[in-house]
This record gives structure tokens, C-alpha cells and sequence, in this order.
């Protein structure tokens, strides 16, 4: 159904094709020898024109696991676009070498960009402040996981909420689904912005609060993010925000017995150590399970079936 789609956010696909994902994604993780054929013969491009561990390192490892190979690069430095090639150019020649492309870009809007001169699908993998769908996939795929369901949920999302491109495209998601409630959890500056929440107007409850001892005690996700030093202008600024809110075992404490932690990370400051040993603190599993996110997508882009 959804091969030769582009996934450059995440209302890009149905619910029923979320679903969709989601189902072969928990069938890879019941039996993961089962797909390791699948994509003999494949190739994904990696274009990565900014850093990334975890989005770029589950990718790769997508690929891999499914029996397909990867080529690209993790420094624009080192492609033709140092020789001043136009992204769209790049885009056209790279289509022609491989079945898929999974780009990254600090620039707002790029992977749509791109799609409109690819001859294969375009994954976005994070443009900018924008969209991030894949860790939204990441993210959702989690939630089924330990939660068994997206309806009736009280998420808080705390941290940097003007910048946070995960967060942003959580939060799109999950308005999509029934009797979800938001509380967003932020310094005056880094507020969601007013577009996210017009977005969800009408389809989700939403209240806005800067403390986070308060916010926990009812709960069902509370999703951490750093404050993103790299989208800041002025250092001072970054400085004298990014320790706003760090979640402790104290504070943890003050949630409910099934609240899940989870987190995008990089974490720098805002989850102390002595969460990680928490059954509630399910981030370090949330990456795992972003591989077999991508390893689903990836089939289901390319049409490839066992």
C-alpha cells in the first residue's frame, strides 16, 4: 500500500497505514530472522548534511538487518555540494544509484524539496526545527508497546518546546487519536509555538505550565527533551535555560506506577543518572525500538514482503 510514498511528516500516512507499520514492525521484532533477506539486492542512500547518532546509527542498521546496503555521507563536506552542486541536483544523481533515500537537513522544508526531484522515496530523517516522522514512528511504536493503545492518554512534553522538532511531530500524531490530552511543560521562551497548537485546536485538550512537579502526578508519558543548544543564536540565552527542568528519582517519584519516561535523546542535563535504573524510564528501549520502526518503513516503501 504504501510503496513509492515519501514520508516527510508524519499526517503523511493514515491511521490504518500507521497501523500498518506498526503491526510488521512487532512481527520483525517477534522474529527477526524472518525478514533478514528481505531487502537483498537494495540500496539506501544516507544523506546526512547535519550530526546524528541514533537516527543515522538505526538506519543503517535498518538496512543491514534486512540484507540491503547503504552509501551515502555524514559531511557534506565530503560530496559535491562543497563543489557548490545544487540540492537538487544532488538529489536527481543520487536517485539514480539507489532504491531509497533517508536525508537529514538543518534547513526547514528540504526533504520535501528533495522529493520533488527524486525517482525513489525520500524519507525525512529531521529538516530543521520542522519535522522529525521517523522518531515520531520511534515514538508511537513505544507508546503501543507499553501502553497497548494511543486513546485516553495524558502526555506531558517538557523541555524545549519552541525548537523540538520530535516534539512537534509527537504531538501532530497524537491529536489524531481519541481523548488525548496534552500538557505542555516549558519556560515563557521556549513555549510550543502558536502554530503547533492551532493545529491541534479542536482535536485535542491541551494547558500549559512551567512546573513539572505538579504536571507529573497525572500523567500517563511524560517525554523529556534537551534544551537544543544548536538552535540558539545567543550562547547566554542557551546557558541560562538548558538545567530549567531535570527530572529526578525525587520527582519521578511524584508520577504514577505505569508512567513511561521516554526521551528522543541526546539527553545533557534534564534526565539524572539515577532515573535509568527506573522500570518508568523507557528511553534507552525507545531507540531499539526505532530501528525496527525503519526496518518496517523500509519495507514498506520499497514494497518488499516476505
Amino acid at each position: 500500500m504504501l510503496k513509492g510514498r515519501n514520508l516527510i511528516e508524519p499526517t503523511n500516512f493514515s491511521l490504518e497505514e500507521l497501523d500498518e507499520i506498526f503491526r510488521l514492525a512487532n512481527d520483525i521484532i517477534a522474529d527477526e530472522k524472518k525478514y533478514s533477506k528481505v531487502c537483498d539486492g537494495k540500496l539506501l542512500a544516507s544523506l546526512f548534511y547535519e550530526p546524528s547518532t541514533r537516527t543515522k546509527f538505526s538506519f543503517d542498521a535498518a538496512m543491514y538487518r534486512l540484507g540491503g546496503n547503504v552509501l551515502g555521507f555524514s559531511d557534506p563536506n565530503t560530496s559535491s555540494t562543497a563543489k557548490g552542486e545544487s540540492l537538487a541536483d544532488t538529489t536527481v544523481v543520487v536517485s539514480n544509484y539507489v532504491d531509497i533515500i533517508v536525508t537529514r537537513h538543518p534547513k526547514e522544508g528540504t526533504a520535501k524539496y528533495m522529493s520533488k526531484y527524486s525517482s525513489v522515496p525520500v524519507i525525512n530523517a529531521g529538516d530543521g526545527g520542522h519535522q522529525h516522522p521517523t522518531q515520531t514512528l520511534t515514538d508511537l511504536l513505544t507508546i503501543d508497546y507499553y501502553k497497548k493503545t494511543f486513546n485516553n492518554l495524558k502526555i506531558g512534553v517538557c523541555g524545549d518546546l519552541k525548537f523540538g522538532r520530535t516534539i512537534h511531530s509527537l504531538v501532530k500524531a497524537m491529536a489524531r487519536y481519541e481523548n488525548t490530552e496534552f500538557v505542555f511543560i516549558s519556560p515563557e521562551e521556549l513555549k510550543m509555538p502558536g502554530y503547533v497548537k492551532e493545529e491541534i485546536e479542536g482535536k485535542a485538550k491541551y494547558s500549559e505550565t512551567n512546573n513539572l512537579d505538579e504536571a507529573i502526578k497525572d500523567l500517563d508519558i511524560l517525554y523529556m527533551s534537551r534544551v537544543q543548544r544548536e538552535r540558539f543564536v545567543s550562547e547566554e540565552e542557551y546557558i541560562r535555560l538548558k538545567d530549567y527542568f531535570i527530572l529526578t528519582k525525587d520527582k519521578l517519584n511524584k508520577g504514577k506506577s505505569d508512567l513511561i519516561v521516554m526521551h528522543p535523546l541526546p539527553r545533557v542535563n534534564e534526565i539524572s543518572t539515577d532515573v535509568d535504573d527506573d522500570k518508568r524510564a523507557v528511553y534507552f528501549t525507545q531507540g531499539k525500538l526505532g530501528m525496527y520502526v525503519r526496518m518496517a518503513l523500509i519495507m514498506k516503501l520499497l514494497g518488499v514482503e516476505v
